[in-house]
């Protein structure tokens, strides 16, 4: 089951180090048109979203329709993570945006982020690693970001969902105890 692989290895993500000369990955533009043209899925699996790589992405249909972790990765960014943030990922006098960390940095790097916290100047990102409010829903969060980053959907409150699944409720019980 590829969702029990990506979940074994997560461990030994949190171990990787940042480059040392981290760079600032949230200011820098992207352009989806000709840096990241599309997001292809791969497969789904128990309405969860994957590329090639196994790496969690969005899914968006033809009438706007966002999947289910999209939907809640905007629930999830703005209960956790708009204070400092911003809404939608614009960014505030307070901290950076980062709808585009999701697309810059990439799923490895960004859960080592949230997980264990960085320091840049004299920015400081907490670690949530211990934080089941963000942990359980880390995916959830990191797709909605990088469908922002890339401008797949805009700002607000996604207006169509796709249904909640079996699996994905059953695996959020599980997290969250």
């Amino acid at each position: 089951m590829r969702i029990a692989k990506r979940f074994i290895t997560t461990g030994l993500i949190t171990a990787l180090p940042l480059a040392a000369a981290a760079a600032n990955w949230s200011d820098q533009p992207v352009d989806p048109a000709n840096d990241y043209p599309e997001v292809p899925v791969a497969y789904e699996e128990g309405g969860r979203y994957f590329t090639d790589d196994d790496i969690p992405t969005f899914n968006i249909a033809d009438d706007g329709t966002v999947d289910w972790l999209t939907f809640s990765g905007f629930r999830r960014y703005h209960a956790e993570c708009h204070v400092c943030h911003g809404p939608d990922g614009e960014g505030s006098t307070y901290a950076p945006k980062i709808k585009n960390s999701a697309v810059q940095m990439g799923y490895y790097d960004f859960y080592d982020v949230v997980v264990n916290g960085r320091t840049v100047g004299n920015s400081v990102m907490p670690h949530f690693g211990e934080n089941p409010n963000v942990m359980c829903y880390l995916d959830d969060i990191y797709v909605y970001l990088k469908a922002r980053g890339m401008d797949a959907i805009p700002r607000g409150r996604p207006g169509k969902k796709e249904a909640k699944s079996d699996s994905i409720r059953e695996a959020e019980d599980a997290c969250m105890g």
